[in-house]
């Protein structure tokens, strides 16, 4: 029996509520004035029960994203010499599929209640960077020059993040991530793929 008098591993120490309690923190609180040690009282667990599911606080909001752009990386670098601009949409759109409301998105809708705009521009940056840099990989490998796989890379990577931040911002019920993300895609057609 632990000192709190609970049998076993408890139950708040799961992610989805350790993710639960710093929204709630974040929103009362505002991001930086909220520590990790804040969170895991919230939630009644440990410190290291926090760090099993999130390396840092900012992992809170993003851990969730971060392994649909992984994933992304990965199945970028697999089409190889088949990479087109068909291959690489149905790639991005695998990352905004059947996307839920997350951390993430009310992170988003709420960043200037959370006191987040700074955190989420370097930390979209970053993430979009590496996304982008991925893309204009797979399309240097299907022969594309470099400057127009740079440019093509940066254009698909700002219509997938545009899609989820507006997408958050309008409320997940109304429209998909991904049927946004179509739509912004489509604009991109005068960079055509080749």
């Amino acid at each position: 029996m632990s000192s709190t008098g609970r049998a076993g591993r408890p139950k708040a120490s799961s992610r989805e509520t350790l993710a639960e309690a710093a929204c709630e923190l974040f929103l009362e609180r505002g991001y930086d004035a909220t520590s990790v040690a804040d969170i895991t009282q919230r939630a009644g667990v440990s410190r290291s029960s926090f760090f099993n599911y999130f390396s840092s606080k900012s992992d809170v909001l993003w851990s969730g994203l971060d392994a649909r752009i992984a994933a992304s990386v990965d199945a970028l670098a697999e089409l190889g010499d088949r990479a087109d601009g068909d291959a690489v949409r149905a790639v991005l759109r695998e990352v905004l599929r059947d996307f839920a409301p997350d951390p993430l998105a009310l992170a988003l809708r709420n960043r200037a209640a959370m006191g987040l705009e700074q955190e989420l521009v370097r930390d979209t940056g970053v993430r979009q960077a590496r996304l982008a840099a991925a893309i204009a990989q797979a399309a240097v490998a299907a022969g594309i020059s470099t400057i127009r796989a740079d440019i093509l890379g940066a254009a698909h990577a700002a219509a997938l993040f545009s899609s989820l931040r507006v997408w958050a911002e309008q409320g997940a019920g109304r429209v998909t991530p991904d049927a946004l993300l179509d739509e912004a895609q489509s604009g991109i057609d005068d960079l055509r793929w080749g």
